[in-house]
């Protein structure tokens, strides 16, 4: 099977690449919803009466729900095979939480329907990505994980934006309530590629072999290296809810301009989804160097009181997002068996989201006590992921 084309006789009635394109579709509708609602969030907690490191917790936790949970959840993909029911009860648990928040009036109801939504991405997100992997063979993995990305983030962008305009007109509530349009939208599309594409196991190229197919086998060491490598990263970036604080308290930005920000912010992550993605096809894991780079940078923008280094900020962490989403993600299906893609995915973001929660309530903590002493962490860790990320690239060669 190519990507132009599909197998005769197979029951999938989309070439992978349209499949690829369609996923992203359903992403781009789902990211619209669920990124517009992260654009607000940390502002809205600040509204209820959470401090920084509160907002810094609520939504590290929420990260590490939707990662670490995956520890279960893409088990339960490799074991059952069914990851059309998993990605559906997801998307479905995230698009009916975020409307919620606009009917809460207290702190803990927000936190628990901000947490609930990252839940929904934990139980759809292994089973996704294990299909996108199935369909991407022949593709080139960095060129399928990035285009779904770019999509992906283009959802993103767009939905801040019409969050942005809620806001303007009416604040957070009204915001919160319009991206119940997109959700339902998701949801349809959804149901309507899982009619057109029954089986994306039938992508996989036939050459694959047979030990590939146990899915009992033990993930490899390089697969540990990385995910090491990974979670330093992690621990040292913050999460936008905590630089959307700053913007807040720090009376930097209008209200209505910190979800633009933040649409800027996933602009970029789609550019460099796509440039990561060409990237990684030709050089492997040694193209991530550098994120550790960038991670380090954004304090020094983020956490300004200028307008124009704020904006130059968002786009440097939405650099960062967009290799961490597309890239990083494709190279978990080329460092595991492939019978062990969902444990593989499930294990390696429940690192990251631990790494996240720990990093990200530090980061929250630390700004209360001072700008210095936040960014003085991030530098350090990102300068041990950098120092960790010497024996990944010599351990994985061009390709893991």
């Amino acid at each position: 099977m190519t990507g132009d084309v599909r197998s005769a006789g197979s029951a999938n009635r989309l070439s992978p690449m349209r499949f690829v394109v369609a996923f992203g579709a359903v992403s781009l509708l789902a990211d619209f919803v669920y990124e517009g609602s992260r654009s607000i969030v940390g502002p809205f907690l600040a509204t209820l009466g959470a401090s920084a490191g509160l907002v810094g917790f609520i939504t590290g936790a929420g990260e590490a729900v939707a990662l670490v949970s995956r520890l279960w959840t893409g088990r339960v993909s490799d074991r059952s095979g069914r990851h059309w029911s998993l990605s559906i009860l997801g998307y479905a648990i995230t698009v009916v939480s975020v409307p919620l928040l606009a009917t809460t009036w207290a702190l803990w109801p927000a936190a628990i329907l901000i947490v609930a939504e990252r839940f929904g991405k934990a139980v759809r997100t292994p089973a996704r990505d294990t299909m996108l992997a199935q369909a991407s063979g022949d593709l080139g993995r960095g060129r399928a994980f990035a285009l779904h990305e770019a999509l992906d983030q283009t959802g993103a962008l767009l939905g801040p934006l019409v969050v942005a305009a809620a806001v303007a007109l009416s604040g957070f509530r009204l915001a919160f309530a319009v991206l119940a349009v997109p959700g339902v939208a998701a949801l349809v599309a959804l149901a309507r590629l899982r009619r057109a594409v029954p089986a994306p196991a039938e992508y996989e190229p036939s050459e694959v072999p047979a030990e590939a197919h146990d899915d009992r086998a033990p993930l490899p060491a390089r697969f540990w290296w990385y995910a090491g490598f990974t979670a330093l990263n992690m621990a040292g970036y913050a999460t936008f809810a905590v630089l959307a604080y700053h913007l807040q308290v720090g009376d930097v930005v209008s209200e209505a301009t910190i979800p633009v920000i933040y649409a800027a912010a996933m602009g970029m992550a789609a550019i460099a989804a796509l440039g990561s993605g060409w990237l990684y096809d030709r050089v492997g894991l040694r193209g991530l160097v550098v994120i550790p780079v960038l991670t380090a940078a954004v304090p020094f923008l983020s956490f300004s009181t200028q307008p124009a280094l704020v904006w130059i900020g968002a786009a440097v962490w939405g650099a960062a997002v967009g290799v961490h989403e597309s890239t990083m993600r494709a190279a978990v299906a080329d460092l595991v068996p492939v019978a062990r893609r969902g444990a593989g995915y499930g294990t390696f973001t429940a690192i990251y989201g631990l790494a996240w929660l720990v990093g990200g309530t530090a980061i929250g903590v630390l700004y209360g006590h001072s700008i210095e002493s936040a960014t003085v962490f991030i530098v350090v860790v990102q300068f041990l992921a950098l120092v960790a990320f010497v024996p990944v690239a010599r351990r994985t060669g061009a390709r893991g």
